[in-house]
Formats: structure tokens, sequence, C-alpha cells
């Protein structure tokens, strides 16, 4: 078990169990097409912290963003500061799958990220953009809550991001997917 520091969750055990069993017209459906919920689980995913500096026509912009070091495909958390011991709780989980990038290749990863939104915005308003990422040395780890549907030996995991109280997507559920895969080796 390792032991490691965490944002705390805005989302309890109980709130995410009342999330993953929605009343209604979709818990029927997810009841009928992945069967009805079996297990709630806490699942922690490391994210490396950035000071991010980014020069467009001449002006500097500051920010603190986190990319997950597992994959690099995450969605980065954006802060206004880096977080403090009363924002983070230690907490000791089997449930921390463990970093697999280098911080170079994630800052490499952050800036492609990154250039691409703000080329999104508008291509037209770039000028001389210039992105350095450098790495902090805290590494922090999200919350998140995984909730696991089955029946008839089919098994189906949802995925709730215990700060931003929302259902994660296809890429969040593939990499909890490959996490269990690789920890049952």
């Amino acid at each position: 078990m390792a032991s490691i520091r965490t944002l705390k969750p805005n989302v309890t055990r109980e709130q995410a169990i009342l999330q993953f069993s929605s009343t209604g017209i979709p818990r029927l459906f997810r009841n009928v097409a992945y069967g009805r919920l079996r297990s709630v689980a806490e699942l922690y995913i490391p994210f490396r912290l950035f000071q991010v500096q980014i020069m467009n026509r001449g002006k500097t912009e500051e920010r603190l963003i986190a990319l997950d070091a597992i994959s690099g495909t995450l969605d980065p958390f954006q802060f206004d500061h880096v977080p403090t011991d009363s924002e983070t709780v230690p907490i000791v989980s089997r449930n921390c799958p463990r970093a697999h990038l280098e911080d170079a290749f994630i800052g490499e990863l952050l800036i492609a990220k990154l250039r691409r939104l703000l080329y999104s915005r508008g291509f037209f308003r770039m000028r001389d953009l210039q992105i350095t990422a450098t790495p902090l040395a805290q590494e922090l780890h999200i919350p998140y809550w995984l909730g696991f549907r089955g029946s008839n030996g089919h098994a189906r995991v949802a995925v709730i991001d215990a700060v931003r109280r929302r259902f994660e997507g296809a890429k969040m559920r593939r990499l909890v997917e490959a996490w269990l895969v690789s920890s049952q080796k």
C-alpha cells in the first residue's frame, strides 16, 4: 500500500453511490444494459503539477496546471495556487496506479495540449506564441470513485471525478480498465 497526498474529495462514498444509482429512466436503462451497481471503490490518479508560462503577442500569462502521469491523456486540472496542506489529505491506499511518464514527457504533452487549445480559440490571435512548462516538485493525486456494474459474467466500470463532481468518459474508463488488468498480472 502506498502513502500519498490527494486533493480533498467533494464527493463522499454515499454521494457517489447515489450518483451511480440515479433514479427514473436512466437507472432503468443502466440496469437493463449493464446490470445493477455491484460495488464502489476509490481510485487516486497521480498528476504532475507544472508552472506554465504562455507568451503571446508580447503578453505573459502564468498558470498552474496538472496533467496525469499515467498516460497524459486525461483532462488537465488548473489551479489558482499550489494546493496547501488544508486542501489535501494524506492517505494510504492500494488503489493508486504508479506514474509511468517522466516529467519532461508530461511537460511536452501539456505544452501540446495548451497549444491546441489556444489555436482552437483563434489561429489569427496567436503571434510569437511561446509556452514553457516547469515541473514542480510536488506529485498530487486526484480522487475518483469507481462504480462497478455487471450481470451474466460481464462487468462495466463508471468513473466519477470526486473533485469536479462529474462522470468521466471513455478515456478514463480505458485507463481504469488497463490498470485493473495490469494489476492482476
